[in-house]
């Protein structure tokens, strides 16, 4: 097991429950995080659920100097999860050069920083199902072409593949596995944790826990005349506890040195595809909530459908999702429930 993992974005919505799961699983870690979407307190809710409190660095990634200092203050690291990124298709499509410089900048100095170690590295990416734009099949293996990206967040995604690729090959001792997620909600059981996005939510769940809290008045569903059966766009579902449990299976993949490549690429979904409507009568059905919703014109940057095929992962990994929506659905709403005193 390696000394140390580094978690950045570790205390966003999917770095803290991964962080977790790294926990429980034996692994030191340190959290890099700059709490431009996230909160100090996520920290407290790791050690209730833990017992561990992670060592925790207060850092922007852009920062090159920091970064490369973070790397000479801390020699042990051999491995990283790299979570930190702006993520909201819509919002990257009204601020591009934002995103180009936070998701490539901090990408490029994390690597930069990696290059001066003469010992194996380990790093997995936070990649999206955005790479594949719309698919020309469904579902979508690892081997679905490559499209021109729907959104600027797609094309940082693809860009940053590009990079980390190109580096594996240049870079003896670095071993990169990508992960391309679907939709990730849900929160973990304990409730000590939980995606609490700053602002106005630009994802569907939050939005609708938050509209049934009543800090939304109403909800709009972005189009509904898209080739599909009620006409709402398609996505996968999937429980981020299920997602944060495959970084840890593929980290240790690849301290076992069970990797065939040292580039590997695995989707990370439930194989199972549900529409905004599902999504919201699903919900209802779980809170016992009727929503107040209307239907609006579609979203620039939106795909129609999207689900995953997850063979590679059920069998090279050893991985598979086994929350339903029903589950994560749940854990959302008792999540909003908490943190509004509901």
């Amino acid at each position: 097991m390696p000394s140390k993992i580094l978690v950045t974005g570790g205390l966003g919505y999917i770095g803290s429950h991964t962080s977790v799961e790294l926990i429980q699983q034996g692994f030191e870690i340190l959290i890099v995080d700059d709490l431009s979407n996230s909160s100090i307190e996520v920290l407290e809710g790791i050690k209730n659920i833990t017992g561990v409190s992670p060592e925790f660095v207060q850092l922007d990634l852009r920062d090159k100097k920091k970064v490369n200092q973070l790397f000479a203050d801390q020699p042990a690291l051999s491995g990283a999860i790299h979570f930190a990124a702006f993520k909201a298709v819509g919002e990257s499509v009204n601020k591009p050069l934002d995103y180009y410089e936070n998701n490539l900048g901090s990408l490029i100095h994390l690597l930069q920083a990696i290059e001066k170690k003469t010992q194996t590295f380990c790093f997995i990416f936070s990649s999206s199902c955005t790479v594949y734009g719309q698919s020309d099949l469904l579902p979508i293996t690892e081997e679905a072409p490559i499209k021109k990206a729907e959104s600027p967040y797609g094309n940082t995604k693809q860009i940053g593949e590009d990079i980390l690729y190109d580096n594996s090959r240049s870079n003896e001792f670095l071993k990169v596995m990508t992960l391309r997620y679907f939709n990730p909600i849900g929160n973990h059981s304990s409730i000590e944790i939980g995606e609490l996005p700053i602002g106005k939510p630009q994802n569907l769940v939050p939005f609708i826990t938050q509209t049934a809290a009543g800090i939304h008045q109403k909800l709009n569903v972005f189009g509904n005349d898209y080739p599909t059966p009620d006409g709402t766009c398609i996505r996968d579902y999937i429980h981020v506890v299920d997602l944060a449990k495959a970084h840890v299976v593929g980290l240790k993949r690849m301290i076992a040195d069970e990797q065939t490549d040292r580039f590997e690429v695995f989707n990370l979904g439930t194989g199972k595809g549900n529409s905004v409507l599902e999504v919201i009568k699903t919900f209802e059905k779980v809170s016992g909530i009727a929503l107040n919703y209307d239907i609006v014109s579609r979203r620039q940057g939106d795909v129609v459908e999207a689900y995953a095929d997850t063979t590679k992962a059920n069998q090279i990994l050893g991985w598979k999702a086994i929350n339903d929506l029903e589950t994560a659905l749940k854990s959302a709403w008792d999540w909003e429930k908490k943190i509004r005193k509901i």
